[in-house]
């Protein structure tokens, strides 16, 4: 009687139930997704949609080819443009790869929550078929009265919501990790998408600069026969040199006033010199001068072989600073300089920065010496990303070698 008891059905019911919920719990489908393919679609459909922004763009040139001004400022206007979408994007995958990394940690949270309610359960099973020797109904018929049969139902019951309470806890454990891993899929593939946008936008750009760079060539070719297109160059240079001159000619005549109205204050004003000021290297990236100061072989056609500054070649986005502390006085787009920043600071001293893909000072702000203030690009009368840094003193420029190093 007591054996056929002991091989009833209840004997550690609860342990039963347990056990076959944590076997069932422990089973993970497979995922059978279509990731790769998913992720080669979502790229081919970026690289199609640039693609077909590229041709549009090229088309809606292709009018303006016989004006190379109009050429390469309309060109240079979407290349500012795929500039900026791209930083968007960059900024954007910096955001999504700090999101990733978040639920990563969340994740393994998740998990180590999950591991260590699955080895408790797992320890609470073992131990009741180890220690285990009377089932819950033995138990119950062997009281010896109607009260000590109460007390070990309610034993019974309470160890029962325990068991349960257990399997809710792992269970809620193990839909955490579902959730977090659903989570980490989503982001994992916004970042994808936004990395396949990127990659189509830098092609866009390598595409149009190719263009870009071919039609000046075919300009080049051309200018024997017609002076049009240097004498448009030229135009913009005279145009640049003339602002330069009108500013030079209103500071000199604060500075004057500020000079005299310190003499009649009885105070003594600090002039300004070239050789008092410091400058610094303005293209931390890179140390490479492709074109030195004064005489040279003209890298295109209509540039000038008198070179009024020093080229620095390096990547397309580099950071371009202040060499000294000043005021941007000039902060435009040229059609010869490309998007150009001059500085000054102070005694007729002047910096200019040329070709920059991004201008990130505006004129009247007072910048610091080292602080960014543009991108290296190749806007402009460029077929290159370099940058053009030149230093003007008392009315013209001088080398800025004898200056600066990198």
């Amino acid at each position: 009687m007591q054996d056929r008891k002991r091989n009833m059905p209840g004997r550690h019911l609860p342990g039963l139930v347990l056990a076959a919920c944590l076997a069932m719990a422990a089973v993970i489908p497979a995922q059978a997704t279509k990731k790769d393919v998913e992720e080669a679609r979502e790229k081919a459909h970026s690289l199609e949609a640039e693609k077909k922004k590229v041709e549009e763009t090229l088309q809606k040139l292709e009018s303006l080819k016989s004006d190379v001004a109009a050429y390469v400022k309309e060109l240079d206007a979407s290349l500012h443009e795929l500039d900026q979408e791209l930083e968007g994007l960059e900024a954007q995958i910096g955001q999504k790869e700090a999101d990733i990394a978040k639920a990563d940690e969340e994740l393994a949270q998740a998990r180590q929550v999950e591991a260590k309610q699955y080895d408790a359960m797992k320890l609470r099973i073992k131990y009741m078929y180890e220690q285990g020797k009377t089932s819950y109904l033995d138990m119950l018929f062997q009281s010896e009265s109607l009260v000590q049969m109460m007390n070990r139902a309610e034993y019974i019951q309470k160890i029962s919501q325990y068991d349960r309470q257990k399997m809710e806890d792992y269970e809620a454990a193990k839909e955490a990790v579902e959730v977090y891993e659903e989570r980490l899929t989503r982001e994992h593939s916004r970042l994808l998408d936004l990395q396949g946008q990127t990659e189509a936008k830098r092609q866009s750009m390598e595409i149009l600069l190719a263009q870009k760079n071919q039609e000046l060539k075919n300009f080049e070719s051309q200018i024997d026969s017609t002076q049009d297109q240097i004498s448009a160059y030229e135009k913009d240079i005279l145009a640049q040199e003339a602002k330069v001159k009108q500013l030079e000619e209103e500071i000199r005549r604060k500075e004057e006033e500020a000079r005299k109205a310190a003499e009649e204050a009885g105070k003594r004003y600090n002039t300004v010199s070239l050789g008092n000021i410091k400058f610094i290297w303005p293209c931390p990236s890179s140390k490479r001068v492709t074109s030195g100061f004064g005489g040279r072989v003209a890298p295109t056609q209509g540039a000038s072989t008198q070179h009024q500054g020093i080229d620095i070649g390096a990547a397309s986005g580099s950071a371009i600073q202040a060499s000294a502390a000043g005021t941007v006085v000039i902060a435009t787009y040229s059609y010869s300089a490309g998007n150009y920043i001059m500085v000054n600071h102070g005694g007729g001293v002047f910096t200019v920065y040329m070709h920059c893909s991004q201008l990130l000072a505006s004129e009247g702000q007072q910048v610091s010496q080292g602080q960014t203030i543009a991108k290296v690009g190749s806007t402009g009368y460029s077929t290159g990303p370099h940058l053009h840094f030149g230093i003007r003193a008392g009315g013209k420029y001088v080398d800025p070698a004898d200056y600066v190093s990198p």
